[in-house]
């Protein structure tokens, strides 16, 4: 590694590893905030946590964003939807077989699918737009309101209702004012973390002659897919099956609907070609195939280890495939 590049790396490690620590507290102040306002353990299940596993994906968007760079954006916003189901649920039927018994999920899936091909049809013109932002925050609240509705109507004998309450539960204890530290505090070192990751792609992309985008799809969507890869492989491990798929699938519906949002409100673009020929497509085919594997075969959804071994082979033949285009 030359000298040029040295400082670049080492700048993205350390806001990676922020990035991820950062993540953690913004999550915990946010969620003990709620918890003292008395808001429902689902809902919070539902749009703190859902929405907190997505934030650092938003505000490396925002930032790359102010950057005029759009394309690390968007690839953020596609790689991490890749990541999350090929890596993180991947890694994680290979810890442990994920039985699927909430109904709920079952019916999120589809509504995940038929987002994702909206977001991809919107964008088949090969330009991000104003337009294009505004449709997708309006589809953002719409799908947030369906969320929180049907969150509120859930069984409570539902075990996804029993794994969002236990994971509530299980959050630290912190006073409203420590809460309200936490909360601020994680989401300023989560702001200059993903600062210090947004700068360091760039000039490593510049100097190995690559897209931004290509950096938003591998390093950042990685970096930023590691609080749901370690939310995962702790809910594997806890047989917390529904909530692991309930946060993978609230994190991919806001990485499309929020995240991508961003570049298009404030850097309205044209999209790389290979993100619109390759990349969302691969996404759509990952998204598609989580959707079959949860399908009940024998009045069972598993998705196994040999499936997981798939999706996880799917994943680093994605990412060889990412190395020989460049």
């Amino acid at each position: 590694m030359t000298t040029t590049l040295l400082l670049p790396s080492i700048i993205l490690l350390i806001g990676l590893v922020l990035l991820v620590w950062s993540s953690d507290i913004f999550i915990d102040g946010a969620a003990s905030i709620s918890i003292h306002l008395a808001i429902s353990p689902l809902i919070i299940g539902v749009v703190v946590l859902g929405f907190g596993t997505s934030m650092p994906e938003i505000i490396v968007a925002t930032l790359a964003s102010l950057d005029n760079s759009p394309g690390l954006a968007v690839g953020n916003a596609v790689g991490s939807n890749i990541a999350n189901i090929a890596m993180v649920l991947g890694v994680a039927a290979l810890i442990s077989p994920i039985i699927i018994k909430s109904s709920i999920l079952k019916r999120e899936l589809p509504i995940l699918l038929a987002i994702s091909f909206g977001a991809y049809a919107l964008v088949l013109d090969g330009n991000l737009g104003v337009l294009d932002g505004i449709i997708l925050v309006i589809a953002l609240i719409f799908a947030m309101i369906w969320m929180i509705k049907a969150n509120k109507e859930i069984n409570p004998s539902d075990p996804l209702a029993n794994e969002t309450i236990q994971a509530v539960e299980t959050l630290p204890e912190l006073s409203m004012k420590k809460s309200i530290v936490f909360m601020v505090g994680g989401l300023l070192i989560l702001m200059a973390s993903a600062k210090m990751m947004v700068w360091g792609a760039v000039e490593i992309a510049t100097a190995f002659e690559i897209s931004e985008a290509v950096i938003g799809l591998t390093i950042i969507a990685i970096g930023t897919s590691l609080p749901e890869l370690a939310a995962a492989i702790s809910a594997a491990r806890k047989n917390e099956a529904d909530l692991m798929i309930g946060n993978i699938i609230g994190s991919n519906i806001f990485n499309l609907l929020a995240v991508l949002a961003v570049p298009a409100l404030l850097a309205p673009s044209a999209l790389d070609k290979d993100m619109l020929i390759i990349d969302m497509p691969i996404m759509l085919g990952f998204t598609l195939l989580m959707l079959l594997f949860a399908l009940p075969r024998k009045g069972r959804a598993v998705i196994d280890k040999p499936k997981g071994l798939l999706l996880t082979f799917g994943f680093v033949a994605y990412l060889v495939v990412l190395y020989l285009r460049n």
